[in-house]
């Protein structure tokens, strides 16, 4: 039997040379995602400290636990960002190993040099969804329960490191978010403060998509490219998203495509499809839908 196999396996691996597209053979050794996702969770442990660790932290031992955490992440984190780098070093005409040690360091740093400045914005996240839902009865519900405030937070987290040019980590972090939320943000989205996802399901926003403060978006909703050209290579690192600006609310299931601008304060309502830009102060909205009854005819 072992035998009658054989050539499949020999199938396989000719098709891995001809093919390609294959991980941790002669040096390409691409981040661990298990690893990421880890090391995803240990950040957010030290942005919402006791939410998302098992330790139970009292005023006497958050130092030291705090401590710890910081540079298990920064070793871990620092591993992953080089193999990131070096991937995409290799890849060019010429590789510095040591270079990308020395910016992976730098890198893994100033991440967690700006996590009190991220826990900050992530504050007026939690307090736009506190504000934003009647359903919701304090600030710990939205920080253990909701979905879009966990998919934001690792969104911010990881749009440091896609500032940075880090590959393929941001997009592995972001990823996992839309897999435990069903929340789809790229990291390269820019988002404002005071940003609000209610129930989130369905969202989808895109990498150059730009946020303002104090916007407040439902379900399904789609921050998109139009359709691109057969090679998607001509239009990368160009503007094609949105821009929503200050104080816009968007209800359940709106399609908002291109290169366009939701002006400030609009509102936009619900199973819209919109591609051309929206004045600020402009309220859109499906025509009315008609009621028609059909009675029984008698007999």
């Amino acid at each position: 039997m072992k035998t009658d196999l054989a050539p499949l396996a020999k199938g396989l691996v000719d098709s891995y040379g001809e093919i390609g597209t294959i991980n941790h053979i002669d040096g390409l050794n691409l981040p661990n995602r298990q690893e990421v996702i880890a090391l995803t969770r240990q950040l957010l442990a030290l942005t919402f400290p006791g939410f998302y660790g098992d330790e139970t932290l009292t005023s006497e031992n958050l130092q030291q636990i705090t401590g710890y955490r910081v540079a298990e992440v920064y070793q871990g984190l620092s591993a992953q960002i080089e193999r990131s780098l070096c991937y995409a070093c290799k890849r060019a005409p010429v590789c510095d190993e040591t270079m990308c040690s020395d910016n992976a360091k730098r890198c893994a740093r100033t991440l967690l040099e700006r996590l009190p400045e991220l826990r900050k914005i992530l504050d007026t996240d939690v307090e736009a969804a506190f504000k934003g839902d009647p359903a919701c009865y304090s600030a710990e519900e939205v920080i253990i329960c909701y979905p879009g405030l966990l998919a934001v937070a690792i969104q911010r987290i990881a749009h440091v490191l896609y500032e940075y040019r880090v590959p393929l980590l941001p997009r592995i972090m972001t990823e996992y978010a839309h897999h435990q939320t069903g929340i789809d943000i790229h990291p390269g989205a820019t988002i404002g403060e005071h940003f609000f996802i209610d129930h989130g399901t369905g969202v989808v926003i895109g990498e150059t998509s730009v946020i303002g403060a104090n916007v407040k978006m439902y379900m399904g909703i789609t921050l998109g490219a139009k359709s691109f050209p057969k090679d998607a290579r001509d239009i990368r690192g160009r503007k094609r998203h949105p821009t929503v600006e200050d104080n816009v609310v968007i209800y359940a299931n709106a399609t908002i495509l291109g290169d366009i601008t939701i002006g400030r304060g609009a509102v936009i309502g619900g199973n819209t499809w919109i591609t051309e830009s929206v004045p600020a102060g402009t309220t859109v909205t499906l025509e009315t839908p008609k009621m028609r009854v059909h009675e029984k005819k008698a007999g």
